[in-house]
């Protein structure tokens, strides 16, 4: 019906089945993000769901062992990657586990381009900051603590939507993303 209305050349329901079984994934992703914004911290429940739910998709999509092996071995370099970035004051903790959960979800094929994307954001993002925070904050906006941390100078940066903003973008020319549209 819809196909007809709209003179779709694909059917709808076909275009949104990739995103199906990554719906738990983009639903903590945001989560990660939101939290950090208001808090600047991701609560660990958030990475162990990611990891749960890698583990649900791994197996409805059929990952293969191998295959399972490199997104594994990924996801451990993204965290040694985060963890010295979170020692040498980089990044916080929560952003290093975050960093590692997407690690494990891309592999390394998609790894690098996905860290490019969020160093990215991510450098965007402190600009942003570092210049709202040289403007006055509008009163209407001053009663909200989670503003007046994004506002204050000393505070850091949450990465964390970086983090989640890069994988929303890359996303669709993921191998994970194929993997999810072959096996709806």
């Amino acid at each position: 019906m819809l196909k007809r209305i709209f003179n779709f050349s694909v059917d709808p329901a076909q275009m949104l089945t990739p995103w199906i079984p990554l719906v738990p994934l983009l639903a903590l992703l945001v989560l990660a993000a939101g939290w950090d914004l208001a808090s600047y911290t991701i609560p660990n429940f958030l990475q162990v769901g990611l990891i749960l739910a890698f583990i649900g998709f791994a197996l409805v999509s059929q990952v293969s062992v191998s295959a399972l092996e490199t997104h594994l071995l990924a996801g451990a370099i993204g965290l040694v990657a985060g963890f010295a970035l979170f020692a040498f004051g980089y990044i916080g903790g929560g952003d290093a586990k975050l960093f590692a959960c997407v690690a494990l979800w891309l592999g390394f094929r998609d790894l690098p381009v996905y860290t490019l994307v969020a160093c990215v954001l991510g450098g965007g993002l402190s600009l942003a900051l570092l210049t709202l925070r040289k403007l006055p904050l509008p009163l209407f906006l001053a009663r909200y603590s989670w503003v007046l941390r994004l506002h204050d100078p000393k505070a850091g940066v949450p990465y964390g939507v970086a983090l989640a903003a890069g994988f929303f973008l890359i996303l669709p020319q993921t191998e994970v993303f194929r993997l999810a549209a072959t096996h709806v």
